[in-house]
């Protein structure tokens, strides 16, 4: 079974598990509007692809960890098109959860999904009882103080932002928590698959900030410009167009280049820089001229 079917199957197990019982229905409508249709998906099949470097033994704890951090991703979503922060009308091509929903449903919705990530990662892990505190933690350090998602929302209400500090919590962090709980979902040790996200998750911001400088909302399936707007940290309004895309390049090898010794190394160096190269918005040569 491929690693999106793998996913997405997970996910649906685990929503209709959370929706199916004599709870509200709106918020169980506002928690599926958010997850499904799907998005990329990059952070889970990133967990799933480390799991499976490091010779994963059990599908069922390493797919709970990956649907748990999904979870996690598209609660920080909803939060983070709420009027409060972003005030975003769209998001992956249609109304964002608090235009079709409403604020009240949307913030619950976003706390119900975080909630249901820790959930997954219990289910999927309990087999493995040993394994569960490591995971548990290391989900728990990518969501809360001091730079989990929520610091990293935190950092922009503040009068002065360290831009290293802002992005590696408002976007690194899951893709650190992908890999460390990828390799901890598969009995390795944690720890020296941290670098590996993070360096993937300071790659996946430039290209977020080229993103939201050359693409149009049709294309990114949500509202672009914003961060000159909101006067929010940008490395191409810093470096511009051609020093993103070199620091970008430089990413993406040193991810490559810190994967840790393990049984699919090769594979997954050639998938990591595979998959920075597809981050970059369409035509960026062109626009970029």
């Amino acid at each position: 079974m491929d690693a999106v079917t793998r996913i997405e199957r997970t996910l649906s197990a685990s929503l209709d598990r959370a929706t199916r019982t004599d709870g509200p229905p709106l918020l169980a409508a506002a928690m599926h509007y958010a997850v499904f249709p799907r998005g990329a998906r990059i952070r889970p099949r990133l967990c799933l692809a480390v799991a499976d470097a490091c010779g994963e033994d059990d599908p069922a704890i390493a797919e709970g960890a990956a649907a748990a951090i999904e979870f996690m991703h598209c609660a920080s979503l909803i939060h983070d098109d709420l009027p409060c922060f972003d005030n975003a009308d769209t998001r992956r091509g249609r109304p964002s959860v608090h235009r079709a929903f409403g604020q009240p449903l949307a913030v619950l919705a976003g706390d119900a999904l975080i909630v249901l990530s820790f959930q997954t990662i219990a289910r999927g892990a309990a087999r493995h009882a040993m394994r569960l505190p490591s995971l548990i933690l290391a989900m728990a350090n990518a969501t809360g103080m001091p730079s989990g998602i929520a610091a990293g929302q935190a950092w922009e209400c503040e009068p002065m932002i360290d831009l290293g500090l802002y992005q590696r919590s408002k976007t690194g962090t899951l893709f650190a928590a992908a890999t460390v709980l990828g390799a901890a979902a598969s009995g390795a040790e944690p720890e020296p698959w941290r670098q590996l996200g993070e360096k993937l998750g300071e790659a996946y911001q430039v290209a977020d900030d080229i993103a939201d400088v050359l693409s149009d909302e049709a294309d990114l399936g949500k509202p672009t410009g914003q961060d000159k707007a909101l006067g929010r940290p940008n490395v191409v309004l810093a470096m511009g167009i051609d020093g993103a895309m070199r620091h970008l390049e430089r990413l993406a090898a040193a991810a490559a280049d810190s994967i840790p010794p393990c049984p699919g190394s090769a594979a997954l160096k050639a998938l990591t820089l595979s998959e920075a190269r597809r981050l970059l918005p369409k035509d960026t040569s062109q626009r970029a001229a």
